[in-house]
């Protein structure tokens, strides 16, 4: 037997990123507009790149301590607690992660024994599914594509009275990635009522928080404090991607077993990187809103455009991503459509069977310049109209 055959027997059912293969493979297309990533296409404010800058030149390059700096701690806990009414204890209950994605791996880690199960919405980002294999329990996808893409509460509690005990964790995220999905206070107290009665961890990824439009984000954090292990961080908020900093909030006596898991397996986040995010707490906690501004602007043309192009879609009420459903002219395979946009229309977009459940959808993230999504729009357009059913579809609306 090869040693590499002789591995972790999970990783067997686990495959690579499919958003991350299907942009490098049409990355190769030449004069292709690339709305596929989701990144900020803004730079990180000036004050922030300051403070890493500083940071680095006054040889703060040791070791941080591993749950994070103490004054980073207390800005977090400060920003949730003015933001979104989220009450922490910075000394106990904040870790700073290495990115929300090291968040959500320490905590799943910290909390699954083999056997036990998942409750995860979908569509959503897949990150969830392959850390929760790892870990030698069971992901239960519950599809909330007739739902607006929103859990409802009848259904959340039909899926744990049925389980009876078996549910270990249930992830929520929101605003979602990719549906641009959240929800409404009235909304999420009704979930978070639902979840009070059962005995369940609530992993909540609410990174896209200072993205939400025409609505106040509402954190389960304020809801739900004493099963939530909340997740959030600088990445969306403000620009802040490759610097990798997240925050993980939980009740003291769960955020010292995960911080154990973060310890071990990342020590700490970079020291530089966390006095950026320092920075960015403390002094620039409204950053995120001139962003969430111009991407609100783009949000409506782009939605607009798709609509006229003869794609049908909820207007996302958080996040920088439209998903929207394949017209029947082009068939389901939502793979073949978007190679064929990037092929014919030079417009690269995500397939929506990257994202368990969203087959028959496309990803278009709209954190590109105005410019660039003028003429996607454009080109999309000009395409969709050499379909002849589409043609017909067109003109009867």
């Amino acid at each position: 037997m090869a040693l590499a055959d002789n591995m972790k027997q999970e990783l067997a059912g686990i495959k690579p990123s499919e958003i991350l293969a299907f942009n490098e493979e049409i990355s190769q297309i030449p004069d292709v507009i690339k709305l596929t990533l989701g990144e900020p296409d803004f730079n990180t404010p000036e004050h922030v790149k300051s403070a890493a800058i500083k940071s680095i030149e006054e040889n703060h390059s040791h070791y941080a301590p591993s749950s994070g700096i103490p004054a980073l701690r207390k800005a977090a806990a400060d920003f949730l607690a003015n933001k979104y009414n989220a009450h922490y204890d910075p000394s106990s209950e904040i870790i700073v992660t290495v990115g929300a994605t090291g968040g959500i791996y320490s905590a799943l880690t910290a909390i699954l024994n083999p056997g036990d199960e998942v409750i995860i919405p979908v569509p959503i980002f897949p990150l969830y599914i392959p850390i929760t294999s790892l870990n030698g329990a069971t992901p239960v996808l519950m599809d909330t594509t007739a739902d607006n893409f929103l859990l409802t509460p009848e259904k959340l509690d039909a899926e744990l009275t049925k389980r009876d005990g078996k549910v270990k964790a249930v992830v929520m995220n929101f605003p979602t990635n990719p549906t641009g999905a959240t929800y409404t206070r009235e909304e999420l107290t009704a979930v978070a009522d639902v979840l009070r009665q059962h005995d369940v961890f609530v992993i909540s990824d609410e990174i896209y928080s200072e993205l939400v439009f025409d609505q106040e984000h509402v954190s389960l954090g304020e809801l739900l404090p004493e099963q939530t292990i909340l997740l959030n961080g600088v990445s969306k908020s403000h620009a802040m991607t490759g610097y990798r900093v997240g925050i993980l909030a939980a009740p003291k006596a769960i955020a010292q077993k995960i911080a154990m898991v973060h310890q071990f397996t990342v020590t700490s986040a970079t020291t530089s990187s966390q006095e950026a995010a320092l920075e960015a707490f403390q002094n620039g906690p409204d950053d995120g809103l001139v962003m969430k501004a111009e991407y609100e602007k783009r949000r409506d043309f782009v939605v607009a455009g798709l609509r006229e192009a003869g794609f049908e879609l909820e207007t996302p009420r958080g996040t920088f991503y439209a998903f929207a459903k394949i017209p029947a002219a082009l068939g389901t395979d939502s793979f073949a459509v978007c190679r064929q946009l990037a092929k014919e229309a030079k417009v690269a977009v995500i397939p929506g069977a990257s994202f368990p459940a969203g087959e028959g959808h496309i990803r278009l993230s709209f954190a590109a310049s105005m410019t660039d999504l003028e003429e996607a729009i454009s080109r999309i357009k000009a395409f969709m109209a050499t379909q002849p059913q589409t043609v017909e579809m067109m003109e009867a609306n």
